[in-house]
């Protein structure tokens, strides 16, 4: 059986700050909310279901679309705030989503993959945490030391996103907005043969416009290219193309509970 994760991190959008943009709160969780209801459009096309790692700030803002959306879906942690995190906060957001959903909130994810503290998140009840890219990203993180696949640390479980079992060419959001589509397909493939699932990840304002928001920020190419509809139509053809080659779309959760 093949499984694909795909995991969404629901926040407020506030990415324009890194390029000297100003977005106010209103306008960043507006962004974001776009997006959500357009990739949820394409998820119940296929009928599949996904993680969404949520901040308590996005929560608070949107509970009853959470709570929805929590109905069909897995609802994760991701971190109270996006850009700041104090430790009170992993115990603060697990709480906030779960009186929202009426479901346990297993899983964690941190804002930008920054590292977190595995004996924190076991603290403040989390099962699994899915904070590790396992490859190489200039200006942020290297984690190729890291297990490709799901491994247990410090009594906590970790998922780390796909990349390839050669190279560790990452499959995450940039890489899927970059490469050719056919490449990343091949990728996708090359992945399961050797786990036997694929796990990525996205942001819902990549399914909207949000380089033409009037908050002056100046996004580098490869951080918008084929953004908004494309990234929409990009996103409909690695569904079908998942779908032909016969994966079946599930949480993390169940993929946790159901390895072998």
């Amino acid at each position: 059986m093949k499984v694909a994760v795909l995991s969404f991190d629901v926040e407020e959008f506030d990415m324009p700050f890194e390029f000297g943009g100003n977005p106010i709160m209103d306008e960043q969780i507006a962004t974001s909310t776009k997006g959500l209801m357009t990739l949820t459009t394409i998820l119940e096309k296929y009928h599949a279901q996904a993680t969404f790692y949520c901040t308590g700030v996005y929560a608070l803002a949107q509970s009853e679309k959470i709570k929805i959306l929590s109905q069909s879906h897995e609802i994760a942690s991701h971190n109270y705030f996006h850009s700041t995190h104090q430790k009170e906060d992993l115990a603060a957001s697990k709480k906030l989503l779960e009186e929202i959903t009426q479901k346990e909130v297993k899983g964690f994810r941190m804002p930008r993959m920054a590292p977190v503290s595995d004996l924190d998140l076991l603290e403040a009840g989390y099962t699994y945490n899915a904070s590790y890219n396992p490859t190489y990203l200039p200006g942020r993180y290297d984690y190729r030391h890291i297990p490709r696949t799901v491994f247990s640390q410090n009594g906590l479980t970790h998922v780390p996103a796909s990349v390839s079992p050669a190279f560790r060419i990452p499959l995450f959001w940039i890489a899927f907005h970059n490469f050719p589509l056919p490449y990343f397909f091949y990728l996708c493939k090359k992945v399961v043969e050797a786990d036997g699932y694929l796990h990525l990840y996205f942001h819902p304002w990549e399914f909207t416009d949000y380089t033409d928001l009037p908050n002056g920020a100046k996004y580098p190419f490869y951080l918008h290219r084929n953004n908004g509809k494309k990234m929409q139509e990009r996103f409909s053809k690695l569904m079908a193309f998942l779908q032909k080659e016969g994966f079946e779309f599930k949480t993390t959760s169940w993929l946790l509970e159901n390895r072998h």
